[in-house]
């Protein structure tokens, strides 16, 4: 991967870690399944950033078990992959949807305490299919005031699993695991399409992060 490849692949999680760990959720109103999902999830992140009587590698795991609870790492990891995900082995696909989950949360956790305080409300949402939702929200930073327009933090909530999963995010019209297919792509194809070379470069970066 190459460096600048890597810087927006850092600015990519950059931008989820603040679509999850930036929550100073406003008071949610009812809505669909879906915005319900995303509201009380938000709730749940806004717990834990705010208690102080967590300690900073507390909040981490908490954070962790959150984020973990409510998204699909496999699936977004085996997504991530593009064609790759057919050819390579079960095994390789194994070893890469861990050091993917490792990777993404040492990313998010390395941002979690830079975006308390921030506001975030479900303001709508959009079926793309009977099981298939993208939930909308924004995001206002009150120390700002009203000097820059508040950012806009998509959710991608699949429920054909049966439960309802987050399976990608859209900050400032950016969606994430979309970036990510792009740049693991560009990876593999420059390295033969050896999936566990991309895995090794993850968890090197995610070492990186701690």
């Amino acid at each position: 991967m190459t460096v600048a490849n890597s810087m927006m692949a850092r600015r990519a999680f950059l931008a989820a870690g603040l679509a999850l760990s930036g929550l100073c959720a406003l008071p949610a109103q009812a809505g669909t399944p879906a915005e319900d999902f995303v509201a009380s999830n938000i709730q749940k992140g806004l717990a834990v950033l705010n208690d102080a009587q967590l300690t900073a590698e507390q909040r981490g795991q908490q954070f962790e078990q959150i984020l973990l609870g409510l998204t699909n790492m496999k699936r977004i990891a085996l997504f991530t992959l593009g064609q790759y995900a057919r050819t390579a082995s079960d095994a390789d696909k194994a070893d890469f949807a861990a050091a993917f989950q490792d990777y993404a949360v040492a990313v998010y956790r390395s941002y979690l305490g830079n975006y308390a305080g921030q506001s975030l409300k479900v303001v709508g949402s959009t079926a793309r299919g009977p099981d298939d939702f993208i939930v909308d929200t924004v995001m206002v930073d009150p120390r700002n005031g009203n000097a820059q327009s508040p950012l806009h933090v998509n959710f991608r909530v699949r429920t054909d699993s049966g439960k309802p999963e987050l399976t990608d995010f859209s900050v400032a019209g950016v969606w994430i695991a979309l970036s990510q297919r792009d740049q693991f792509v560009a990876f593999l194809a420059q390295n033969k399409g050896d999936v566990k070379t991309l895995s090794a470069h993850l968890r090197q970066t995610a070492s990186q992060y701690r």
